[in-house]
């Protein structure tokens, strides 16, 4: 089963000040895997930059373009429209993944690139750090000889279940341990805490920047611009590969899940970023439609 999704990302930035040079980077456009087909991606930018670069990969092979503005401006729009293939990704049978402590195991037999893969997911990154207080969190997921496929789950419904979504309670500086303690954050916030979980438990994790269908009540029309950037965690499970979680929905990610790229934290994947001369404040809108393709 496969479903195609139009997307639609709007970022507009209002300066108080002109802007007088930008160089920006964008991780935007969806990349290629095993359940997901990107067919068609495009980025209109308004100022027209005085130029652009949408060839190249990042280090975790996620397309990615800079493009920079030479002329004074106080406002930036970037729109990002895709057409997107997801395809449906059915988990293996929990019983057939192997124990955490098995698991680790198996991990230092690994080579070539899926070693470098796992060995960057399993090393700390600056939103997403082990702590004693973060294993501590984590450890009643992971009891001797339960299924690696059934700890996974059980961390990501604790987490849906011990932390209330807040818009207002993080920002991108808020403290994992923060966090924590307060028990309030949004969906990078929650993916971060489970990275950090199975790396305090030795296991390979990285983040996922995407998007999420969000379907309307029976009956209502969907809204446009409700939709938001979303973000989830991925897990290396020998035998099996990468297994995506999404903690703010308590469920793995599927058929509603848009992939753009991943890496080991936000920071790695954020959509888009830029070092600017000039500007001083400035506001920031961003609007996201994901709707599927009717045939």
């Amino acid at each position: 089963m496969a479903v195609i999704y139009k997307v639609r990302h709007v970022t507009t930035y209002a300066y108080a000040e002109p802007v007088l040079v930008a160089h920006h980077q964008a991780h935007l456009t969806p990349r290629h895997a095993s359940f997901q087909t990107s067919h068609r991606s495009q980025l209109r930018i308004d100022p027209q930059p005085a130029e652009i670069d949408s060839r190249g990969h990042d280090y975790f092979g996620n397309p990615v373009t800079f493009f920079g503005l030479r002329d004074p401006h106080q406002r930036l729009v970037v729109q990002a429209t895709s057409k997107v293939e997801v395809h449906e990704r059915i988990p293996p049978p929990a019983a057939a993944t192997p124990p955490c402590d098995a698991a680790l195991g198996m991990l230092e037999h690994l080579y070539g690139e899926l070693l470098l893969e796992t060995a960057d997911a399993r090393c700390d990154s600056p939103y997403a750090a082990a702590s004693d207080a973060i294993r501590d969190y984590a450890l009643p997921s992971f009891p001797d000889g339960r299924p690696l496929l059934d700890c996974l789950l059980d961390l990501t419904a604790r987490i849906h279940r011990d932390f209330k979504y807040d818009p207002a309670a993080t920002s991108l500086a808020t403290p994992l341990a923060e966090v924590l303690e307060d028990r309030r954050g949004v969906c990078q916030d929650f993916a971060h805490l489970g990275i950090a979980c199975l790396r305090a438990m030795g296991l390979p994790a990285r983040y996922v920047s995407g998007y999420l269908l969000t379907r309307p009540p029976p009956g209502k029309r969907k809204l446009q611009g409700s939709d938001a950037s979303h973000a989830w965690m991925s897990a290396f499970v020998p035998g099996a590969g990468w297994l995506d979680f999404d903690p703010t929905n308590n469920c793995m990610a599927n058929l509603d899940h848009v992939t753009l790229g991943w890496g080991r934290d936000y920071d790695d994947v954020s959509p888009l970023r830029g070092v600017v001369l000039g500007g001083g404040d400035h506001s920031l809108k961003v609007a996201v439609d994901v709707e599927p393709v009717v045939a």
